[in-house]
């Protein structure tokens, strides 16, 4: 029952409930750009459920500070994909090893997998010879604050653009 509402720009700006988003639509503020199977049923009329919007004016974001980098963060940056093997992701790990002077930066953590984890250590990639399959950066734009984009309906796919990597 959720949305994704959509800039005029066609970036996310937004997870809203469907409800929100009918009367955005109603009242002309917003256009239905994919919906769902199951209509809305109301009293004199039935209208489709929207499962994408797009604003029809452009709504100016407010500067943020960049995200804070938690554990959360990094393993939607990277997609819940190991760095190093290309697996599922249950951690994340220092590229340059906190003993050796590593900090917790956007540049600096990837997700990871708990069997390279442990093959790592506290080693450096040079020292092992492996390589990042992804370029560790910090996420820009409104997306990277919106949640639940963690876990995207089907329907709201072809309106994500990739995550810059």
């Amino acid at each position: 029952m959720r949305t994704l509402v959509l800039n005029a720009g066609y970036e996310p700006l937004a997870v809203v409930t469907f409800r929100r988003a009918l009367l955005l639509v109603l009242t002309g503020k917003a256009s239905v750009l994919a919906e769902d199977s199951e209509p809305v049923v109301g009293p004199s009329e039935v209208v489709a459920r929207p499962t994408v919007i797009l604003l029809k004016r452009y709504v100016r974001i407010p500067y943020r500070r960049p995200a804070h980098v938690t554990r959360r963060s990094i393993l939607r940056r990277d997609g819940h994909t190991c760095a190093y093997c290309g697996r599922q992701a249950t951690t994340v790990d220092h590229i340059h090893p906190r003993s050796r002077g590593g900090q917790d930066t956007w540049e600096n953590l990837v997700a990871c997998c708990l069997a390279c984890n442990g093959k790592k250590g506290n080693l450096t990639l040079g020292q092992l010879g492996w390589k990042l399959k992804i370029q560790p950066r910090a996420p820009h734009g409104a997306a990277c604050y919106i949640s639940e984009l963690e876990r995207p309906a089907e329907a709201w796919n072809e309106f994500l653009r990739p995550q810059a990597a």
